[in-house]
């Protein structure tokens, strides 16, 4: 089996046999270093577009400008418009797909306008194993993701990211705030507001992994299995804080934190 150096001089000559790419990034480890990367390789040919929209977190966002702009990368940014897409909306389980069809497309017409080749994602080999409706959409608008084609998984990219000096390598993994909902639980711009802040007051105190899944009035807590007694043992000041975000009740995950959470009543042939 190729080391992660190996697969990572793949990816460099992937990336220089591309000539121009646009990067669809978003200041989460596989992004960033398939940024930083064809930034290195294509210089002034590669560009890194940002999304900006309700269903991205203002903190994670502003993280992503500060990393781009700490490791010199040409950043656009592009909002999108997710909630004025019904079927969006409506959240039903192949809610990703729609979410990803409107940033592709959009992608797609930046890299036109500025004469770039290829768009590319930060899909990694690990990311193959879970249900990820969003990789339709990037198979309809010809999406590159050189990450997954040249073998690298996560634990592969969070090595090679420390030893290129990248700030983010340790960063807990991200996902838009729509996750945060049951499938069929219509989202609205303050539900995605309630949860963003409930989970800011969550890593002000402390927790690194966390997800706040939102059952109505009840909050449900994911967080990583080894910060599981850390947050009990914050327990009254933890659920004070998910409280004043809106909700009326507060629950800890026994299982933790783990991706893909409400995927689990879904059969087979749901997409």
């Amino acid at each position: 089996m190729p080391s992660a150096a190996r697969k990572y001089d793949d990816l460099r000559n992937r990336l220089k046999n591309l000539g121009s790419a646009l990067v669809g990034y978003s200041g989460g480890v596989d992004s960033t270093l398939l940024a930083f990367t064809a930034h290195a390789v294509l210089g002034e040919k590669c560009l890194a577009v940002l999304a900006v929209s309700d269903v991205h977190p203002a903190a994670e966002v502003d993280e992503a400008r500060a990393t781009a702009q700490n490791l010199g990368l040409r950043l656009h940014e592009a909002e999108t418009y997710e909630l004025t897409d019904p079927r969006f909306q409506a959240n039903p389980a192949d809610r990703c797909y729609y979410c990803k069809a409107e940033l592709f497309a959009l992608l797609r017409t930046i890299a036109t306008a500025r004469g770039i080749n290829w768009v590319l994602d930060g899909t990694n080999a690990d990311d193959t194993s879970e249900r990820r409706p969003g990789r339709r959409a990037a198979a309809e608008f010809g999406i590159v993701s050189p990450l997954l084609e040249v073998g690298l998984h996560k634990s592969e990219i969070r090595v090679l990211s420390e030893q290129l000096g990248l700030p983010n390598w340790d960063k807990p993994a991200g996902a838009c705030l729509a996750t945060r909902f049951p499938y069929g639980t219509p989202i609205t711009e303050q539900m995605l507001e309630q949860v963003a802040s409930a989970e800011a007051a969550a890593r002000a105190l402390g927790l690194r992994q966390v997800r706040i899944r939102a059952h109505g009035d009840v909050a449900r807590i994911e967080v990583d299995p080894t910060e599981m007694e850390r947050a009990f043992s914050l327990r009254e000041q933890l659920a004070s804080a998910v409280k004043n975000a809106g909700f009326g009740f507060v629950a800890q995950d026994l299982e933790g934190y783990r991706t893909g959470s409400f995927d689990g009543g879904l059969g087979d042939g749901e997409s």
